[in-house]
């Protein structure tokens, strides 16, 4: 793919939107860190083209997308977790307003800018997006609601529907190891997995049977497994995982798999790439995941984005 460089000396504003709530900040040293970004953006633009807005509560996101749609934001620096940059661009998004968008990690899962190979090092950070390389991202959408990385249905989703945000302020990804052992005892202990859920891909009239489904749109999962090594943000395809077995010991060796990086390991499970596909359940509004976060429930309908958005990364 042929590389393409944008002229950010351009641009006549930007703003770095800030949630002060993502991850674990610790000492201060992650608010030291994005203050320094800030610092560095206005010693490049000036301080009359340059804008820090903090995101204290997620109720804030709307109004911030609307201010800078209003204000014809050129460049959109997103200093949080997963969870921060997909309600961002979704409300972008549906506001049909989309600027050059930038992530800065500072979350408790950070896959996008892992996948980016984005630093969180400021000086590292700034010397890289100011060479203005435009890298494409293309956006899923499930039931409506955008994802950058990755959906799943199943027994992560049931994970990650399980841990508060105060669970997940404090203890980090601990928590969803936690929760997941939690829901291990509590849900296979003395009987199988009781969720079913049949999936179907693109025009087919085919439905496969599946215990938990993993949707990928980039190489990683769980913050560090690389499931899918041909799975990329700039690529318009989705990659699935269907797991179809539904006792303890299926599940152990699916954590085993997932641990290796290697789902070819075990024939029951099925790996797929597809444009869109449906998902539905045996039971009514199970929740779902979008990049880390329990934002739907099935029944799911899930494809791409046609227009990619432009990242600088």
């Amino acid at each position: 793919m042929a590389i393409n460089y944008i002229d950010v000396g351009e641009f006549k504003k930007v703003v770095l939107v800030y949630n002060r709530n993502s991850g674990k900040q610790l000492f201060a040293s992650m608010m030291a860190r994005v203050n320094e970004v800030f610092k560095r953006l206005k010693d490049v633009y000036g301080s009359k083209k340059t804008e820090m807005i903090d995101i204290r509560y997620f109720d804030d996101i709307p109004d911030i997308a609307q201010k800078l749609k209003d204000e014809q934001v050129d460049w959109l620096i997103i200093a949080g977790g997963d969870g921060t940059i997909r309600a961002l661009i979704e409300q972008l998004a549906n506001r049909s307003y989309m600027p050059y968008i930038s992530v800065f990690p500072a979350g408790t899962v950070n896959l996008v800018a892992k996948e980016l190979l984005v630093s969180n090092d400021p000086a590292k950070w700034i010397k890289r997006v100011l060479k203005g390389v435009e890298t494409p991202v293309y956006l899923g959408r499930a039931n409506g609601h955008v994802f950058l990385t990755v959906a799943g249905i199943g027994f992560d989703s049931l994970v990650v529907d399980s841990v508060s945000e105060k669970e997940k302020k404090l203890l980090n990804k601990l928590a969803y190891v936690w929760q997941g052992t939690e829901l291990m005892r509590k849900e296979l202990l003395f009987s199988n997995w009781r969720y079913r859920f049949q999936v179907r891909f693109d025009e087919e009239t085919e439905w496969h049977e599946a215990s938990s489904v993993i949707v990928g749109k980039s190489r990683y999962y769980a913050g560090r497994y690389n499931l899918f090594s041909e799975a990329n943000l700039s690529s318009p395809m989705l990659h699935v995982a269907l797991f179809t077995g539904y006792g303890r010991a299926d599940f152990i060796r699916y954590a085993t798999c997932i641990a290796l990086e290697a789902l070819n390991l075990d024939k029951d499970i099925i790996v797929r790439k597809a444009k869109k596909l449906e998902i539905r359940c045996n039971e009514e509004n199970f929740a779902a995941e979008l990049d880390g976060d329990a934002i739907t429930t099935a029944p799911l309908a899930i494809e791409l984005e046609p227009v990619p958005v432009r990242f600088l990364a």
